[in-house]
């Protein structure tokens, strides 16, 4: 994309890189075609009376756009851009175009400009507080909350960090606001600046859950005024409550909840973490100075493989998964039984990938993630998304989000109880084997559990469902998620619910709890066999995608095999695909060996050629003095093939029966019709009264509706 080609902008504009991300200076750095091009093609009207400039008000008409608020009415490839995007913090960077960029940019949503690194793609703030959260992101993180906020709270917000009275549109003026909330150094500040008041508030609300009702919050306030509605008790618009709101520090949710968001809770519960360790000194005393390694043991796989072999799967015939519709069962037991797995570990990590954007039509581009990772950076990027909980809840019956009504995915507090769990396997676990009993007590010493248990009642109460036993959920956690993840092995009995059980950290959990990518493996993919490829961590995720056209999938565990047959190649060449595109998309991936070089040089040789002519009919005639007369005279030649197969004559396409018949009438051949099959017969000029005759080759045909068979 250039300059010239709608929305690209200069690496070299000073306004811009002073502040990439605000949506009136991403306009004042574009050139003025552009800016012109964009205003028109929006019908965006320009006052010129107006004290503020063109790209100033071009700002305010973008903003109110319902493309972002509601992304359904994108096209699928966009709104997954528009997502991957927004999980990049606003700004990524793609080698090259991406599928869904040009709605994107034609809106006026997405501005893109060259970089040293390639082209880097920038979603406005004024955008991006706006978009509705989606499967793979936290619930609870600022950008979420913030986007499903009430008006009043995002003017507070907003008028905060403006430091003076927010004006509409208020997206625009909480573009400042975002400024501080995204950057972890300036949020630390803005914390660190608070209240002793305030700060102690902030503390208790994330010491219960990080979630209190009003009634909560007030007494946790100590506000003896109360401000009662037809709704209930209504938070008073001064105090320390209102101060952290419009900090965006505590966000008010309907109906009458108040959250702390993920990144707050993140810096306030820093010091409560630390805290922590010296009151879990004594279990994890008894889990060290002990061996309590199990006789047989379990090892966890990686994910990522099976992860990259769903994909694969889901692009086959018959394996259709609607989009905001829970993955069918039916297709869940079925790759189950296929690859040999747990059913609940299969749908885990198939709502993850879903989530990640594995099983869409843009996971095939190489422009944008997950096409342009390798295959070694899944697991990372499933653990994430499971770590977020927005696409994969244990305290749910059904654990997959989209499984529940989009009315009803209201999220549970399983954050908390997944970083309860993950603390206790970092601080216990450190290579050894933890007896399953030992990790309960330790997880019930959190101080931390008395106020999950209420907000998971809470939940309850508002989800309408019955309410789960944390006990319960954080066994899920451990045993069934975090082995399908790869994060632990399991050891001892094969009963999960039995008291033997022992857990270890893998390795690969081990570096993703500390926060750093497990070791990256440079494998390479090659040809184990003739015929079979084994796919390396080093490959890249749309190049293996690339070759479920043709390609079949083999054996699944710690590496993937694709199978290259003769005749899955037989059936790529019979649907059109040639011999080069796919010895390009193989060589993607890996050189290719002698015996399939072979094949495809085979399928590329040219024996012959073929002419297509579109044809509506064929006339049979076995006399060849009536097919050269046809053939040879007007008007009639004109509406036959030029030459036809012996015994007839093609017809032209588009030629009318009746008119073929009149024609052929004029010449004294008389075309009959019986069945869709079409015969000619002579008709002879009449002598007196004598009526016409038909020859002993016509007249046999007419005895048959089965032509004789052809001969050279």
């Amino acid at each position: 994309m250039t300059r010239e080609s709608g929305g690209m902008a200069s690496s070299d504009d000073a306004e811009l890189d002073e502040s990439p991300r605000r949506l009136d200076a991403i306009l004042r750095a574009l050139p003025e075609s552009e800016l012109k091009g964009l205003i028109t093609r929006m019908g965006i009207r320009i006052d010129a009376a107006k004290r503020i400039d063109a790209p100033s008000q071009a700002a305010r008409a973008l903003v109110g756009l319902p493309d972002v608020r509601d992304p359904s009415r994108l096209p699928t490839a966009s709104r997954e851009l528009l997502h991957r995007i927004a999980e990049a913090g606003g700004v990524l960077v793609v080698p090259s175009l991406p599928a869904g960029l040009e709605p994107l940019i034609a809106r006026g949503v997405v501005y893109a400009r060259k970089t040293d690194e390639g082209i880097e793609l920038v979603l406005p703030a004024a955008f991006l507080v706006q978009l509705k959260s989606w499967e793979s992101e936290d619930p609870r993180a600022i950008r979420a909350l913030l986007a499903q906020a009430p008006f009043e709270t995002m003017s507070a917000i907003a008028t905060h960090y403006l430091g003076r009275p927010a004006t509409p549109p208020i997206a625009l003026s909480l573009e400042n606001a975002w400024e501080t909330l995204s950057d972890p150094e300036r949020l630390r500040e803005e914390i660190d600046r608070l209240a002793p008041v305030e700060r102690r508030l902030l503390e208790s609300i994330e010491a219960v859950g990080g979630e209190v009702d009003t009634q909560e919050l007030l007494d946790l306030e100590r506000e003896p005024m109360r401000l009662r509605s037809a709704s209930g008790v209504t938070a008073s618009r001064r105090g320390a409550g209102f101060a952290l709101e419009r900090r965006a520090f505590l966000i008010p949710i309907h109906p009458n909840r108040h959250v702390v968001p993920t990144e707050v809770a993140a810096i306030v519960g820093a010091d409560r973490r630390r805290m922590r360790e010296k009151r879990r000194e004594q279990i994890r005393s008894f889990v060290l100075e002990e061996d309590h390694a199990p006789r047989r043991a379990r090892f966890a796989s990686d994910p990522g493989m099976l992860a990259l072999a769903l994909a694969y799967c889901v692009r086959e015939p018959g394996s259709d998964v609607r989009p905001g519709v829970g993955t069918p069962r039916s297709l869940l037991v079925r790759l189950a039984q296929r690859f040999g797995r747990d059913v609940e570990g299969v749908a885990l990590v198939a709502a993850l990938s879903r989530a990640v954007g594995l099983w869409d039509a843009s996971a095939a581009s190489p422009a944008t993630p997950p096409g342009s990772l390798q295959v070694q950076e899944l697991t990372p990027l499933l653990f994430t998304t499971w770590r977020r909980g927005g696409a994969w809840d244990e305290a749910r019956a059904e654990r997959e989000v989209l499984r529940v009504a989009s009315d009803n995915r209201d999220a549970s507090p399983i954050g908390a109880l997944r970083e309860m769990v993950l603390d206790a396997l970092h601080d216990l676990g450190e290579g050894r084997w933890v007896p399953w009993q030992s990790l309960q007590g330790y997880l019930a010493a959190d101080e931390r559990i008395a106020g999950v248990e209420r907000l998971v009642r809470r939940w309850a109460e508002r989800a309408s469902v019955e309410a789960p036993e944390v006990p319960d959920i954080t066994r899920r956690i451990a045993l069934e998620s975090l082995p399908a993840l790869g994060i632990i092995d399991l050891g001892g009995a094969e009963d999960v619910a039995s008291a033997e059980l022992a857990l270890r950290l893998t390795p690969r959990g081990r570096a993703l709890l500390a926060g750093s990518a497990p070791s990256s493996d440079n494998s390479k993919s090659k040809f184990v066999e003739a015929h079979a490829l084994r796919v390396g961590l080093s490959a890249k995720v749309a190049a293996v995608l690339g070759l479920s056209s043709f390609a079949e999938i083999g054996r699944v565990g710690d590496q993937v095999d694709l199978l290259l047959t003769p005749p899955s190649i037989a059936r790529a060449l019979s649907v059109g695909l040639d011999s080069d595109a796919l010895r390009s998309r193989i060589e993607a991936v890996a050189p290719l060996p002698d015996t399939i070089s072979r094949m495809l040089i085979q399928a590329s040789v040219v024996i012959g050629k073929a002419s297509f002519v579109g044809a509506s009919g064929f006339l049979w005639i076995e006399d060849p003095e009536i097919r050269e007369l046809l053939r040879t005279r007007r008007p009639a030649a004109e509406m036959f093939v030029d030459p036809s197969p012996p015994s007839g004559l093609l017809i032209e396409a588009g030629v009318d029966l009746e008119r073929l018949i009149r024609r052929c009438r004029a010449l004294g051949v008389e075309i009959e019709a019986d069945l869709g099959n079409l015969k000619a017969t002579r008709q002879t000029p009449a002598h007196g009264t004598e009526g016409p005759h038909r020859t002993s080759s016509t007249a046999n045909m007419r005895r048959s509706r089965t032509p004789p068979a052809r001969t050279r």
